[in-house]
């Protein structure tokens, strides 16, 4: 399955576009739509780069998602949901989280949507404290509604 144009566009609003290497609210060093992988303290590209990581990146997610024992019971709302979920967040605390359990156990637990709510918290890099950050509310809850939509 891919991750349908609507989900793309959404996703992109949710990252951002920055064309300039930046810590994310969690420190990691980020430039583009959201990417990660081997950045570096001044990197700079351009829109086109930008454009190329982004799809890279989702279809590597995609991949992940495919391999799920779940994957061919999910909707298209609750396989973009995952995709944009699993973008956002490390695939290791996806891999033990409630939230897969429910998933494993039952693509259509009512339940599950409330899972991706959860994951609202960021670390504030003075205090080193968990925050709850407004981006990632509103982007649980679009996930939350995609995932409902059956």
């Amino acid at each position: 399955m891919k991750i349908s144009e609507y989900a793309e566009e959404v996703l992109k609003e949710h990252e951002g576009l920055r064309l300039k290497a930046y810590r994310c609210s969690s420190g990691v060093l980020t430039i583009g739509y959201g990417h990660t992988r081997n950045v570096k303290m001044g990197d700079v590209i351009d829109k086109d780069t930008a454009e190329r990581f982004f799809v890279e990146d989702v279809e590597a997610v995609e991949r992940l998602v495919d391999r799920e024992p779940f994957a061919k019971d999910l909707s298209q709302g609750q396989y973009d949901a995952l995709v944009s979920f699993l973008f956002n967040v490390k695939y290791s605390s996806y891999q033990t989280s409630t939230l897969r359990r429910k998933i494993i156990n039952n693509v259509n637990d009512v339940t599950i949507p409330d899972e991706f709510r959860r994951w609202v918290y960021g670390t504030d890099p003075v205090t080193k404290k968990k925050i709850k950050l407004p981006g990632l509310v509103k982007r649980r809850e679009w996930e939350a509604s995609m995932y409902e939509d059956l």
